[in-house]
């Protein structure tokens, strides 16, 4: 049924995998998320939260998900499936929770696709919790315009580089112990065309100062601030002028998942929304009764389940090696626009109670908001989408 608990029962067909590895793992996920809710982590202390989360994904297995198996993870490579059946279940219960997950992957993953040495020993340290990661990309100047990042990278003479500049609005800027970090080298190419690098800059780093920033959600997020950082070659990830292709490749393998965390919030408005309509009585009857809202229900509902046999379908097609940018642009669109207005409507539905601090819908209000703009806008991904129409236009 398409209101099952377990996503593996809505008849979404990218989730037969013939052997119940995904159900399996929901079982997981349902029993860590009622753990997770008993325990009661404060959210309010922001770093506290994550660090906790992070202990607590780990001692579950489920960091596991977001590393190759040569590093102690689940699966040959990040099975894209897995990791957004994680990300809706965690959503479902809280965004902070479902952050804390996916930012090890996305802070990681770049020195997976350097084939860094340094992915040896730091990425089981992922697995263990013991290492929180950031992914720091996003300049003042440069949000989806990536390429006029002011970062420079200074050549050390020695195959280092010396790193000046800024970077905002970073996941776990304020609570990371190691960031993967995208600075344009100081000398352009051959070609005369501008090369970008990545680098692995740890927290603690000489030169490295953070100012944390405040956003809608509760959410450990700031500024790095770069004055004259001193990486050595070894934490160079790729050589010089790889960086926007290691971003790029990181992005790819998320962005799909971004759907999924979006397909939890409106599984939860959903459920906060029926349940108010059911029990909530005005002219004599329940709210549920009145045929408006029942068909506002319904065309959310169909929109949801659309939603979520894409975002699967576009995870399988990269599990499988034939994900395009284009079908994970429309996964990453339609759910996140879906469920923008799912939770928008679970809020009109509650009326007053729907924006009282301390309900789950007015957190959801303000947590749904930032995935139609990270990891690529909704604009960003209809320019993907329009460019692959016309790149390979529709025959008949």
């Amino acid at each position: 049924m398409f209101t099952s608990r377990y996503v593996t029962e809505r008849g979404i067909g990218s989730l037969d995998d013939g052997d119940g590895t995904f159900r399996a793992l929901e079982d997981r996920l349902i029993a860590f998320t009622s753990d997770v809710a008993e325990a009661g982590v404060d959210e309010g202390d922001e770093d506290g939260a994550t660090r906790r989360y992070v202990t607590m994904l780990a001692e579950a297995g489920l960091l596991r998900l977001v590393v190759p198996a040569a590093y102690g993870g689940a699966y040959e490579g990040v099975s894209c499936r897995a990791v957004c059946l994680a990300r809706q279940h965690l959503a479902r219960h809280s965004g902070a929770l479902d952050t804390a997950f996916v930012m090890q992957g996305l802070g990681s993953h770049p020195l997976v696709l350097a084939n860094s040495p340094l992915a040896d020993t730091l990425l089981p340290e992922v697995v263990a919790g013991r290492l929180v990661c950031g992914f720091a990309l996003t300049e003042p100047e440069a949000g989806s315009d990536v390429a006029r990042m002011q970062t420079r990278a200074e050549d050390d003479g020695r195959g280092g580089a010396v790193l000046t500049g800024t970077k905002w609005f970073i996941s776990n800027a304020t609570c990371a112990h190691g960031f993967s970090v995208f600075a344009r080298e100081a000398e352009d190419g051959p070609d005369g065309k501008p090369r970008f690098s990545a680098f692995w800059v740890p927290a603690d780093a000489k030169g490295l100062s953070v100012e944390p920033m405040q956003v809608l959600a509760p959410h450990p997020i700031g500024k790095l601030v770069f004055d004259g950082v001193e990486v050595p070659a070894t934490h160079r990830l790729g050589p010089p002028g790889k960086g926007l292709a290691i971003a790029f490749g990181n992005l790819d393998v998320f962005r799909p998942t971004v759907g999924a965390a979006a397909l939890g919030l409106a599984d939860r408005a959903l459920a906060e929304a029926t349940a108010h309509l059911s029990t909530r009585v005005q002219f004599g009857r329940p709210l549920a009764t009145q045929q408006g809202l029942r068909f506002r229900l319904a065309e959310l509902a169909t929109d949801h389940l659309a939603a979520q046999l894409l975002v699967y379908r576009a995870a399988a097609a990269r599990d499988a090696g034939r994900g395009t940018p284009a079908i994970s642009a429309m996964a990453k669109l339609s759910a996140t626009e879906t469920a923008q207005a799912v939770v928008d409507a679970a809020v009109q539905f509650l009326g007053g109670r729907g924006v009282l601090v301390g309900e789950r819908v007015e957190a959801l209000y303000r947590e749904v908001r930032a995935l139609r703009i990270y990891e690529g806008t909704s604009e960003i991904q209809k320019l993907i989408i329009a460019r692959a129409l016309f790149e390979t236009p529709y025959a008949c």
